[in-house]
């Protein structure tokens, strides 16, 4: 074999290499994502960061008045839940993080459950706040559609009406 073709093989075999170790470039993951489906499913709008190759929905916490410490709170300082999508081989994966009040928290963590999210993760972000918020956060590995519905229905729990 002549030193170019071997050259070639190497050159190959490091690009193939590098792909197995640090998964596929975020264009190529990117594409797999169906945003439009995700924001259907989900009932929240999103934002695609194509140097991730993520896709992140968001829904304000509207619905609520709080205060810390005497100091109203609006969604932009901390009462907005986001879900995370990403592209992972031929699955998708979810991270998010869920603002729900306390009485919330049961229906919410069963929900996520019951459609096949992990939840990683329940604490508070404030001290002094009223009423309580608590941040739930959320995972799964899957079927893109399956894990945007679930995601869409913890929202739905989370924010009545």
């Amino acid at each position: 074999m002549k030193t170019g073709h071997l050259s070639l093989i190497g050159v190959i075999f490091a690009f193939v290499l590098s792909a197995l170790i640090w998964g596929v470039p975020s264009s190529v993951a990117e594409e797999k994502l169906d945003t439009a489906k995700i924001e259907q499913l989900t009932g929240a709008r999103g934002t695609l960061s194509k140097k991730e190759g993520v896709f992140k929905v968001n829904v304000p916490r509207t619905d609520l008045e709080v205060t810390v410490a005497g100091v109203k709170v609006t969604p932009p300082m901390g009462l907005t839940s986001w879900a995370a999508f990403q592209a992972a081989g031929d699955q998708t994966m979810v991270m998010g993080d869920m603002v729900v009040l306390e009485d919330q928290v049961n229906p919410v963590m069963d929900v996520a459950l019951e459609n096949g999210l992990e939840v990683t993760a329940l604490h508070n972000h404030f001290f002094w706040d009223s009423p309580k918020v608590m941040f739930m956060h959320i995972s799964g590995k899957g079927a893109q559609e399956k894990l945007a519905a679930a995601v869409g229905k913890v929202f739905t729990t989370a924010v009545p009406g």
